[in-house]
């Protein structure tokens, strides 16, 4: 009974034995490099030895997978050559049980060494590993180390012998991908969901990631609507311009905005005005950052962030201005709409469920409210409004009153302001059903 004890006990250690490698294995693996970086930033040596193994997993995956090969082996050795032999022998001392000793025994070993495998071996270890990755791949980083350096010859036989079969099969090892920004955001996604970001913080992320994606002139303030400063009008017709749409500077311009001279600050006329004198605009210009219609939103943020112009004209191929971007647009496209700065909301939803919304509200924002991923052909016109839009549906410059239907929604005109579409009624076309009104 003493030997049968020490044989169940050995298996059982050989069994957690297994599950310490299997564990390890798991936990390195799973272990996030960056967390594992920053540990090792704040002066952690165990995660710059488990950051290590991390990155040179080969070596590591060879001496672990020894240690499991030799505990599966002496297992099977213990439990097959001896405890199965002398559960047979007492099995055969049961008469019913005698004719089946030797297939019961063995089945009854190999069940038990199996379960004790799986539980003890594999299953718990690794969601133990699975919850704090990071510590425990620190923790065993050290000892796996020393694993490494003493298998070192049997691990260059495995790693020669690996490499050499693969070769053989056609198979090239792959480096490791680099992290995708889907992936990110799908990280985001599940911090978001867990707690760990807020959720407008993740909304900023998204922005940020859409930057790169958009062009700078689906965020201009197009040229019908930028108020500007004639050169050669009196000082008066100026100042009423600004006190009719204050901003915090103004293009000057000669005749149109297509004859933009440069750009002034606000502060600069008011202070001129305080100091008991007549602006002289002339002598107020900064010259303007211009930029190509087609750059892209993120470029543009670097180097609007970088120049000391204040505000950025957006050009055409022929030179023509088709509108201005400030920092505040920017900004704006990373935190979201800054009512502050606007004179009444680009989308209302009313009671009903519908929407009304201004005609130049840019599509990424319109994507948004209606929750779509793509609108209707718009990578083949390249438009950049929900005016836009209704006129590429349309085919033509509508008039109030019409109306389309796409991605579920009714589309109707709602007011013009000359050829400009101004206002849209987006309707949903199947509303979800109201709750039901409890007794």
């Amino acid at each position: 009974m003493v030997a049968v004890a020490f044989e169940i006990l050995l298996i059982f250690v050989l069994a957690i034995a297994n599950g310490v490698f299997s564990g390890s294995e798991m936990a390195v693996v799973s272990a996030r490099k960056v967390r594992l970086e920053q540990m090792m930033k704040r002066g952690d040596r165990k995660a710059q030895r488990a950051l290590k193994l991390a990155n040179s997993p080969n070596d590591f995956f060879s001496s672990v997978q020894i240690g499991i090969t030799l505990i599966g082996i002496l297992s099977g050795t213990v439990g097959g050559a001896k405890l199965s032999l002398r559960l047979q022998a007492f099995l055969a001392t049961v008469p019913a049980l005698a004719p089946y000793a030797e297939l019961l025994g063995v089945l009854i070993v190999v069940s038990g060494i199996t379960y004790l495998s799986l539980v003890l071996g594999e299953l718990v270890p690794k969601r133990i590993a699975l919850n704090q990755p990071e510590q425990i791949a620190c923790a065993v980083a050290k000892p796996l180390g020393w694993l490494a350096i003493a298998t070192t010859p049997v691990i260059k036989l495995l790693s020669l012998s690996t490499e050499a079969l693969l070769k053989l099969l056609g198979i090239q090892t792959l480096e490791a991908s680099a992290i995708t920004e889907d992936e990110i955001k799908g990280l985001i996604e599940q911090g978001a969901r867990a707690g760990t970001f807020e959720v407008a913080e993740k909304e900023m992320v998204s922005r940020v990631f859409r930057l790169d994606d958009r062009s700078i002139n689906s965020m201009m303030t197009p040229g019908i609507e930028v108020t500007w400063l004639d050169i050669d009008a009196p000082w008066t017709e100026n100042q009423r311009r600004i006190q009719a749409h204050p901003y915090s500077q103004y293009p000057v311009c000669k005749e149109s905005l297509d004859h933009c001279l440069g750009i002034v600050r606000t502060k600069d006329i008011w202070a001129s005005t305080w100091s008991g004198e007549t602006p002289n605009l002339q002598h107020l210009l900064q010259a303007p950052l211009y930029i190509p219609e087609r750059a892209r939103a993120l470029k543009v943020l670097e180097e609007v962030r970088t120049s000391v112009a204040p505000m950025a004209l957006i050009t055409d191929e022929y030179g023509s201005i088709e509108g201005v971007v400030t920092l505040n647009d920017l900004v704006a496209a990373i935190v979201g709409e800054l009512p502050s700065l606007q004179d009444e909301p680009t989308v209302v939803q009313r009671d009903d469920g519908s929407w009304l919304m201004d005609g130049l509200l840019p599509v990424e924002t319109l994507k948004a409210v209606l929750q779509q991923a793509q609108l209707p052909q718009e990578t083949e016109e390249q438009y950049h409004t929900l005016g836009g839009l209704v006129m590429t549906l349309l085919e033509h410059v509508p008039q109030a009153g019409e109306c389309f239907e796409a991605l579920g929604y009714r589309f109707e005109v709602m007011d013009m302001d000359g050829v400009r579409v101004d206002k849209v009624l987006v309707t949903p076309i199947n509303p979800p059903a109201p709750p039901p009104t409890k007794l």
